[in-house]
């Protein structure tokens, strides 16, 4: 076990008579879902008793150093923290650490000794897109467009599309020619890679595996703008404006990560290091060291859903969007059957 997690159970144990406050900082609202975790998390823990704080570091991992450390000055008993740059953190992590707050590792991977690890199985999501794009496109050019380089969900998604789809590269079924980073996973900048793309292989591409919603939506709008929507392009997020995609058969899937139920594992999770649970004695957690610097850490992985035209009633049915808002604008004669 290492010192930081010795130094999270010591102060954390003392404090079992205080008051549980979770800090969370998030790294930007700029994509839709997060709004959706927040509320999960701020349902889960007026629930269990426990205050919630955060912050929004806008996009600035030189913000949300000053964030974590403004959370941990108003009270914070325990951190939930969704990275936007997984090394410009660390100092925040450690200042955390050395206070004896834990830290939750939301959704994106924060590689430090004692953080827990919380996410869906992100290596699954990128297969789980590329399977989709290879059933409806089993040859052709085939360009991906990335997450941030700054996060490592970025190459765990980009292993996974990579795993399915090379034996289809190295028969020469599918040609790769486009290949970019988003940095921040803004649509603009994917929207921008893409028409760089576009541009260099004379519109000739066939299927984009993007890594998720936001980027599929920038790359969509490139396609859009040249004549080419329609095309297959992955996704994952289940966004509204994406599920709608997926409805007009825009966009072929997205992948859903149900994160009312991330948001409400966050919680509990957070909850409980705050009162001085180890982070291994935490339901379901295991043992994790697949990180770029191999550090071992305590992590929960949840299972991840492609939602695609067949399926499109899975979310509907859920809640997670309604009707109305997926099936809007979509060609009656070429309806999904959720959206007849």
């Amino acid at each position: 076990m290492g010192v930081g997690a010795v130094l999270v159970m010591t102060a954390s144990t003392g404090a079992w008579a205080q008051k549980v406050v979770v800090g969370v900082s998030w790294s930007n609202f700029q994509e839709e879902r997060w709004k959706t975790d927040e509320a999960a998390i701020k349902a889960r823990l007026a629930e269990l008793g426990a205050d919630y704080i955060s912050a929004d570091a806008q996009s600035s991992p030189s913000k949300q150093l000053s964030d974590v450390e403004s959370l941990i000055t108003r009270g914070a008993t325990a951190l939930i923290v969704l990275a936007q740059d997984n090394n410009a953190i660390m100092p925040a992590i450690s200042k955390a650490t050395a206070e004896g707050i834990p830290v939750l590792g939301y959704d994106r991977l924060i590689e430090a000794p004692g953080v827990f690890y919380l996410t869906f199985d992100n290596k699954e999501v990128g297969r789980i897109q590329a399977r989709e794009i290879l059933k409806v496109k089993p040859q052709g050019n085939y360009v991906f467009i990335k997450g941030s380089a700054a996060d490592p969900n970025a190459d765990f998604l980009h292993a996974g599309q990579v795993e399915v789809l090379k034996p289809s590269i190295d028969k020469g079924d599918i040609k790769v020619v486009g290949e970019q980073y988003t940095d921040g996973w803004l649509p603009e900048n994917a929207q921008r890679n893409m028409e760089q793309i576009l541009t260099a292989n004379n519109n000739k591409v066939d299927a984009v595996v993007a890594s998720n919603d936001g980027t599929a939506g920038g790359a969509i709008a490139a396609l859009s703008a040249q004549g080419l929507q329609g095309i297959p392009v992955s996704g994952q997020d289940a966004d509204q404006a994406a599920l709608n995609r997926v409805a007009r058969g825009l966009q072929t899937v997205s992948v859903w990560k149900d994160s009312r139920e991330l948001g409400k594992t966050a919680a509990d999770i957070a909850v409980e290091l705050a009162k001085g649970t180890e982070a291994s004695q935490i339901k379901g957690a295991t043992k994790w060291n697949q990180g770029a610097k191999g550090v071992e850490l305590d992590a929960i992985f949840l299972t991840p859903i492609p939602i695609t035209q067949e399926n499109l009633n899975l979310v509907i049915d859920a809640g997670w969007v309604t009707k109305a808002v997926a099936c809007q604008g979509v060609d009656k004669a070429n309806a999904p059957k959720a959206c007849m």
